[in-house]
């Protein structure tokens, strides 16, 4: 019988709960995801990754980092795919939830409530800086949240949102470096004046 670290009996005795990874775009939340799913894994637990269909940016089917780190995922449509695919499941990830229905909330206390580990990875606000999709219930019901950081292009602080830096007004605008920015709150304040600026000397 191979022996396992302190870590990893912990991994295997966390079960029934919800754990939520948000924060903007760039801070590593789907990182985060993968290195949880992956430890999960090791520790011999029967696991399975879920991401919105819509998000096809790196793969089809699989989750991906921004640095390129990778796990094989099940492209959904919608949140109650999730309970019909899991039921023999130790371990569930959710990446990009936000993308999700709100019936998301109801499918992850229902698989925490059958002993199933959640893990969600999100984005909490979108580029307005305003509660984004099943994510702010999920931090209410979770029973753990880890908030992380991007850094801020502008001055180095840690980022507060992500900023848009196409013209498009659609809330769901899938993209990277080309339309986003991680920005703290000053530099992201200071960014919204220069464009309400643009924007008056244009009409």
């Amino acid at each position: 019988m191979p022996a396992f670290s302190e870590d990893q009996i912990d991994e295997t005795r966390r079960r029934g709960r919800i754990e939520v990874i948000c924060g903007s775009m760039f801070s590593g939340k789907t990182e985060e995801l993968i290195r949880r799913m992956k430890r999960a894994k090791f520790a011999k637990q029967n696991v399975e990754i879920f991401k919105p269909s819509i998000d096809v940016r790196y793969s089809e089917v699989d989750v991906v980092s921004h640095d390129s780190t990778s796990i094989a995922s099940t492209p959904i449509e919608s949140s109650g795919s999730i309970l019909l695919l899991s039921s023999d499941k130790d371990v569930v990830g959710i990446d990009e939830a936000q993308f999700l229905d709100d019936g998301l909330v109801e499918v992850c206390n229902r698989l925490a409530n059958q002993g199933i580990r959640v893990i969600i990875a999100g984005l909490d606000m979108d580029y307005k800086g305003v509660p984004f999709g099943p994510i702010p219930a999920l931090c209410a019901i979770a029973d753990e949240v880890t908030k992380v950081h991007a850094i801020c292009v502008k001055c180095g602080h840690l980022a507060y949102v992500s900023h848009r830096l196409s013209k498009s007004d659609k809330r769901v605008l899938l993209g990277e470096q080309d339309k986003y920015e991680p920005l703290c709150r000053k530099c992201y304040q200071k960014a919204l004046e220069e464009e309400a600026r643009e924007k008056a000397v244009e009409q």
